[in-house]
């Protein structure tokens, strides 16, 4: 039943898989999933079902089972003030004998079911969590905040192409190579022949451990490439989004049994919050691959010391956009509205630094001063937001306390050009909405602007020039990382000098968007997200490096005929 299941679901997946092939050698326009949560895509009941599979979970025990689980956890709090009360099997540093024997039980199994069966499976794995997508969207909406829609998108349809894109990826680099060979050697009288096999082997066990802003889009591409490569993978997620990937983990068990593999290749470690699981669990010599996004200061204890595994993070990031001059004012300050606003700027590519000349720019508007710049981008800013159920909806909710105090205390460090705003949810009363908050300072406040302040906070950063600006953006992303960087600028020399800066820190650079493209956020099959050269990030999603390390080719051989 193993071949002939995986295989069925291959061919059944692979128009997905060939277009996801091409599109990751062509950079173009790819999506497996529509990103529209409309009836007309997905029908018409397709949205009140998932709402109500979501509502079922509530109150419950979560039904996925955790070998040596101690007892169960709840821990989630949706930051709409929804109570949801889920348990889930409680893992803990006392049970990790038995949960790390049961992962590696099923590994021989999964190891021979080779490559196309491997990946098979997992795009098997894809397409019910895609059935599931209403369901999911719900579950990240009430756990990250994010609203509805960008729930449904990027926690929902986008994070599937990313985990498509990651075994894309893995195909091609296990395919590589052969799984047979004759190797003939000419010499005196008969030649010599060997036979020679090739066996991709997976590492080990992988650790993923999830994040509370986006528990699927960051998890799943680490997670896919794991298995797919011959791994079994321990799902531990933040205590505040457990259920998107208690969902992603019933899911890739049910698909693993039904295929009659092991399901406990796909296990969910919770924990109670300050348990400090991710520690003993990285540490362990089973782990041989960790995915990690979050905090640089854990990113950084795991690189330094998990040695005996892969380690891929990523960490913390201070973002910067260089305003030099611009063609079109009136978009330009359009564009950064939406960028600062979107999921309140609690993403990991939101821009923070805005690097703008004391002296002002120039515009198709005429000259602007530093002044008049922060006021187009708070005026901007406040028609986007200005009525409240329109801006509930590009703003979702604040997802920890963390946020609000790191909120309250940055009016302090300078000049307040945008205040920040409590809003009311209409439909959650108790939600905790606020809109951005702008604060001018200045270039020598290097200790403000060149660490991360994650959330609703952004800082106009008055500079003698242009070229202390792009200096300062070369000092801020050199010691301190980044995921995204902007540039605007009529003048081609400047925009060279700013593309020439960006490749020599290693960070991803937006030129001039006005339009419906925005700096924070990546297309799969095309953007890379990070990059790995710059502290922000140790590997990129997705490219070879990130799949090929998680297996190895092993060979056999033997004399023939």
């Amino acid at each position: 039943m193993t071949s002939t299941t995986a295989a069925g679901w291959l061919e059944t997946h692979r128009e997905r898989l060939d277009g996801a092939l091409e599109a990751i050698r062509s950079r173009g326009y790819y999506s497996a999933y529509p990103e529209s949560p409309s009836p007309r895509v997905y029908g018409e009941n397709a949205a009140a079902d998932g709402k109500a599979a979501f509502e079922a979970h509530r109150g419950t025990t979560y039904p996925v089972q955790t070998p040596g689980a101690n007892g169960t956890v709840t821990t989630e709090q949706s930051p709409y003030g929804v109570p949801l009360d889920v348990q889930y099997p409680r893992t803990t540093e006392s049970s990790l004998d038995e949960l790390l024997d049961a992962a590696r039980r099923g590994m021989t199994d999964w190891r021979n079911a080779g490559v196309d069966g491997r990946v098979g499976v997992t795009l098997e794995i894809l397409d019910r969590l895609h059935k599931r997508i209403f369901e999911l969207a719900n579950a990240v909406q009430h756990t990250s905040g994010q609203a509805f829609v960008m729930a449904f998108q990027a926690g929902g349809a986008h994070a599937l192409d990313r985990a498509l894109e990651a075994i894309a990826y893995a195909s091609e680099e296990m395919n590589r190579y052969p799984t047979t060979a004759v190797w003939e050697k000419p010499a005196k009288g008969d030649s010599i022949r060997l036979q020679k096999n090739f066996t991709v082997v997976g590492r080990g066990v992988a650790l993923v451990i999830g994040c509370n802003t986006f528990p699927t889009w960051n998890s799943w591409p680490g997670l896919f490439a794991s298995l797919v490569t011959g791994n079994a993978v321990i799902v531990k997620p933040h205590p505040l989004a457990v259920l998107p990937l208690a969902l992603t983990v019933e899911v890739c068990r049910e698909v693993l049994a039904e295929a009659g593999f092991d399901p406990n290749l796909v296990t969910l470690a919770a924990e109670r919050p300050g348990d400090g699981l991710a520690k003993p669990l990285a540490l362990r010599p089973e782990v041989k691959i960790i995915d990690f996004t979050g905090g640089s200061e854990f990113g950084q204890w795991l690189e330094q010391n998990a040695t005996q595994a892969e380690v891929f993070t990523e960490k913390a990031g201070v973002n910067a956009v260089i305003i030099d001059s611009t063609d079109s004012f009136k978009a330009l300050c359009n564009n950064l509205a939406f960028t600062l606003s979107l999921y309140s700027g609690q993403m990991c590519t939101t821009t923070q630094n805005l690097f703008v000349p004391a002296d002002g720019i120039e515009t198709d508007e005429g000259h602007k001063s530093f002044d008049e710049v922060g006021a187009g981008i708070a005026n901007s800013i406040g028609k986007l937001l200005g009525d409240d159920a329109r801006a509930v909806e590009l703003l979702g909710g604040i997802v920890n306390p963390g946020v609000i105090t790191r909120l309250e205390l940055a009016p302090e460090y300078g000049d307040v050009v945008l205040e920040s705003r409590a809003i009311k949810h209409p439909a959650y009363e108790d939600a905790v909405v606020r809109t951005p908050l702008l604060v001018a300072i200045d270039a020598k406040d290097e200790e403000v602007y060149g660490q991360e302040c994650f959330g609703p906070v952004s800082f106009l950063v008055r500079t003698a020039g242009t070229a202390e600006s792009i200096d300062l953006f070369r000092q801020t992303v050199d010691e301190g990382g980044a995921m995204t960087a902007g540039v605007y600028s009529t003048d081609e020399q400047t925009l060279e000098q700013v593309r020439d800066a960006a490749l020599d820190v290693g960070v991803a650079l937006s030129e001039n968007l006005t339009g419906q493209v925005f700096v924070n956020q990546s297309a799969a099959f095309s953007d890379f997200h990070g990059t790995g050269a710059n502290p922000a990030a140790n590997a990129t999603y997705t490219d070879g490096a990130y799949v090929a390390s998680r297996f190895r080719v092993i060979q056999s051989r033997r004399h023939v005929a």
